[in-house]
């Protein structure tokens, strides 16, 4: 189970930590000003998914960073073109004539175009920019599996979208055979989707797809998280190619529905036009976030019941 959590008050930027239930690390999203960040949520991140650099998304990178120097672990940067020079700006406008070269890594993984992604290195105290790979997918672990979208917002903006793994599991006293080797060797074939891999028990052999009706399968949730965008039909069209039937998402609600010329201006979203794509890509649970500064808690609620208004089809 995955679960997002806002550090952010209202009037803060916007900052948000996604929790894997029973890990000892998380992920953060955009590096707003959030003072419900805490430094244990800095040094338990594996990774921090940045979904572009506007101050409000990227000022408190610094602060980050300061609780992870000294750590002397690796940490995982992903964002959109030309997010390693500009982590890397950020890190070279200090002086750290007293640190150790292995107190940190960083690796930045920089989206270039949906399908090429460009990996770099950044090492104290020089903080130099090398070269590792370039791929085709952004980022997976033992927990996670992590899609993107490149969204228009007069700049390139990344919404991300979180998978957790299936659990499989297997019922020993529902099974007709004595435990053994074999079970992870099941296991293994369905999530490689081998169905017709042998699977030897006793002596005897199977195809994996004859034994699959033995293996409990608890679906990994999915989580989105979809930040500044424009209202209009590409970035739709996108968003409901990634996030359809998403379990739950999290998108920008910038403006009120009676500012929909100005969010038009600023390519921003606005209430209703979040909730109806969310209605639209038949996501089960959406949460409005990241609202302009200037409005009141009473003008949040607004926001808020008017982007329901347009998702309650889906919400019931």
């Amino acid at each position: 189970m995955l679960l997002a959590e806002s550090k952010s008050k209202i009037g803060e930027d916007v900052c948000i930590v996604v929790y894997p239930n029973n890990c000892k690390w998380n992920y953060i999203v955009d590096c707003g000003e959030a003072s419900l960040l805490s430094v244990k949520d800095c040094l338990s991140a594996r990774a921090i998914f940045i979904s572009h650099t506007h101050i409000d998304h990227f000022i408190n990178f610094d602060q980050i960073m300061r609780y992870q120097i000294g750590s002397k672990q690796q940490y995982i940067i992903c964002g959109p073109k030309n997010i390693a020079l500009q982590v890397q700006a950020k890190l070279k406008s200090f002086t750290w004539n007293l640190i150790e070269d292995d107190a940190i890594v960083y690796e930045v993984r920089e989206i270039i175009s949906e399908k090429k992604i460009i990996t770099y290195e950044l090492k104290p105290p020089y903080w130099e920019l090398v070269f590792i790979s370039e791929e085709t997918s952004l980022y997976q672990d033992e927990r996670v599996t992590v899609r993107f979208v490149i969204l228009d917002h007069k700049t390139d903006v990344i919404g991300y979208h979180f998978k957790d793994k299936d659990n499989i599991n297997i019922e020993i006293s529902q099974i007709p055979y004595l435990p053994g080797k074999w079970i992870n060797d099941l296991k293994e074939a369905y999530i490689l989707k081998k169905e017709q891999q042998i699977i030897k028990i006793d002596d005897i052999t199977y195809q994996a797809k004859e034994l699959f009706q033995y293996l409990k399968i608890e679906k990994g949730n999915t989580l989105g998280i979809i930040l500044d965008h424009a209202a209009h039909k590409r970035n739709h069209d996108k968003i409901m190619q990634l996030f359809y039937e998403c379990d739950t998402v999290l998108i920008e609600c910038f403006y009120k529905n009676e500012d929909k010329e100005k969010a038009t201006r600023n390519y921003h979203s606005y209430a209703s036009q979040s909730g109806k794509i969310m209605y639209e890509s038949k996501v089960k649970k959406a949460i409005p976030i990241h609202f302009s500064r200037k409005y009141t808690i009473e003008d949040i609620v607004e926001i808020e019941t008017d982007f329901f208004k347009a998702f309650q089809r889906v919400a019931k």
